[in-house]
């Protein structure tokens, strides 16, 4: 039976990274390690305050679970011992990661996906003066896919100024939450004039039932909005697309779920992440090529990855190599 432990750890963040809910320089994650004496598998999550997450939390949910997971309860029941989060995707990654290194069988077989391969990825613009993220938009804009931070009022001005300092990218943009309902006119005009292929999440979660009422001129993603499976059928009246996070799905089984869900829905994919090391990244990679749009720069953002991180050339991720996870 697999012995588990836990810890958390801190990675630098290469600059502050800022969002409409606040900024932070140090990336929190929490890793599960399941060892079973032949083999170790290891899963990381990142708790998210925005969903009442802390790392405190997170550890003591799974220590709530210790004596299940190591008297041998697998990814199945883990669903029902765990509600989605952070806590349970660190966990499932883990089962997921201990089965290939134990069969030698890596896990995209064992999930029936075909075998990963590079994808670009988009690159953060932290939200900031509209002077501010045209400096960072035109130092990056050799990458071809850039997604920009959004806070609400002053919006208008940053979306003009990025595309003017990277007139050849192309832009996604996530409000996260920030926008109100009478911003959405003049907003989704401004960002289809801007070329902005994806808007996420412009209305609070729970408060986005209008998005089902009026026109859409630019592709909208429902992130806080979309967790698992849940109210799916809901969401599909109101937007375009889902982002799919591990950490919101509560791990890689329940979004392989999800993400067949959503196709039957005629929603698009966008893949998502937190801010996070490389073992974080490498579950979510396996999903890339399902994904219109893939957004798992995490590590980009780091002072510094962790050892065997996912490599990257400009912004072409590629899957994880064994040692790391999978």
């Amino acid at each position: 039976m697999p012995r588990l432990t836990l810890a958390i750890e801190s990675f630098p963040l290469a600059s502050r990274f800022v969002i409409s809910r606040g900024a932070k320089s140090v990336a929190e994650v929490v890793v599960a390690t399941l060892d079973s004496g032949h083999a170790r598998g290891r899963g990381e999550c990142v708790p998210y305050a925005r969903y009442g997450e802390s790392p405190a939390s997170v550890l003591a949910q799974i220590e709530m679970i210790r004596p299940a997971i190591e008297a041998g309860a697998g990814r199945e029941v883990l669903q029902e011992l765990l509600p989605p989060g952070a806590a349970r995707n660190a966990l499932d990654c883990a089962l997921w990661d201990l089965e290939a290194k134990e069969t030698g069988v890596p896990v995209y077989r064992r999930a029936g996906l075909s075998e990963p391969v590079p994808a670009v990825t988009a690159y953060t613009i932290s939200v900031g003066t509209p002077e501010t993220m045209a400096e960072a938009a035109a130092k990056a804009s050799h990458r071809p896919l850039l997604k920009l931070k959004l806070a609400g009022e002053g919006d208008l001005a940053r979306i003009a100024a990025v595309r003017a300092a990277a007139p050849e990218a192309t832009l996604i943009v996530d409000a996260n939450e920030a926008w109100t309902e009478t911003m959405l006119g003049p907003y989704f005009e401004a960002c289809a004039a801007a070329g902005v292929k994806l808007i996420e999440q412009p209305l609070p979660a729970g408060q986005d039932a209008m998005l089902a009422k009026i026109s859409r001129p630019v592709s909208i993603c429902a992130d806080e909005s979309a967790h698992d499976r849940d109210g799916l059928e809901d969401l599909a009246a109101r937007y375009d697309m889902i982002n799919v996070k591990l950490d919101k799905t509560g791990g890689l089984t329940e979004a392989l779920c999800l993400v067949e869900a959503a196709r039957g829905l005629k929603l698009d994919i966008m893949l998502g992440c937190m801010v996070a090391s490389s073992l974080a990244m490498a579950p979510a990679m396996l999903l890339a090529s399902q994904a219109r749009f893939v957004d798992l720069d995490g590590p980009l953002l780091l002072a510094k990855d962790r050892p065997h991180g996912l490599t990257y050339e400009g912004s072409l991720a590629y899957p994880p190599a064994p040692d790391l996870w999978g």
